[in-house]
């Protein structure tokens, strides 16, 4: 493959805090246009891995390119290709949905006719273009998340990382962000997700990866991953090759509210 066909390239990939190893040699590759869900529990990694990929902190040990583009020698050339949707919303609530998007289009040094051209088209695209002129802080969980999805495409990012995007989020917000980013495919963009509902990984991955321990236990489709497990469900699939579930979000959330 050459640097057009795959997005994302990492080889020996190895970092650790302190003496605790968090990721142990990781290697993997994404062909450009596709989905790739990183699956593991809370802690095995997930987030650092995001955090590297998209130049926020430098590996210990190992290489990743983004687009071709080297992530630890030329990561001013990658964050111009990226886009970044975290756990938590990057909003400004004391800004209206349509202030948030003008100031991203600032960042990127939009002409004006181009930001507004590129601020009304998202609204309309996330459903947002009524809520406009209405403070970020009035919008329900569902907006907020579209919103800041919105605020990532507003430099027409060819690779997305999504770190747990829907965590927190209702059923039906939910499944509303899946079709958002299966038009970003549609589109050709590259999506790295990161998740805790397996039902999410099974929707839209292209691959999934299994990180446990700091280490890929297992890599396939969805369906390849099962037939391996001999399981119905990714949920089973997790079970039988790491030997523990998946403690999802809304788990989390009925042991806090069992305290």
């Amino acid at each position: 493959m050459t640097y057009r066909d795959t997005a994302i390239e990492v080889a020996g990939l190895t970092t650790s805090y302190g003496d605790h190893a968090v990721l142990r040699g990781i290697d993997l590759t994404v062909p450009t246009g596709t989905v790739y869900a990183l699956l593991g529990p809370n802690g095995a990694g997930k987030t650092t891995m995001v955090r590297i990929l998209s130049t926020l902190v430098a590996a210990d040990e190992g290489r990743a390119r983004i687009a071709g583009f080297d992530v630890r020698t030329q990561p001013d050339r990658v964050r111009r290709c990226i886009g970044v949707t975290g756990q938590f919303s990057a909003i400004d609530e004391l800004l209206t949905g349509r202030e948030n998007l003008r100031l991203m289009a600032d960042l990127a040094h939009l002409d004006a006719r181009e930001a507004g051209a590129r601020v009304a088209d998202l609204l309309v695209r996330f459903g947002l273009a009524d809520a406009a002129g209405r403070r970020a802080a009035t919008y329900s969980g569902g907006m907020r998340r579209r919103l800041d999805l919105a605020m990532t495409l507003v430099s027409r990012p060819r690779v997305i990382f999504l770190d747990e995007p829907t965590s927190g989020l209702d059923p039906r917000s939910r499944r509303d962000l899946w079709q958002v980013v299966r038009e970003l495919l549609a589109g050709g963009v590259t999506i790295f997700l990161t998740t805790q509902y397996l039902e999410e990984a099974d929707q839209l991955a292209d691959t999934v990866g299994l990180l446990d321990g700091g280490r890929l236990v297992a890599t396939g489709t969805p369906a390849e991953l099962k037939l391996r497990a001999g399981g119905e469900t990714l949920d089973d699939v997790f079970l039988a090759l790491t030997g523990h579930a998946v403690a999802t979000p809304a788990d989390q959330d009925e042991r806090q509210a069992a305290r």
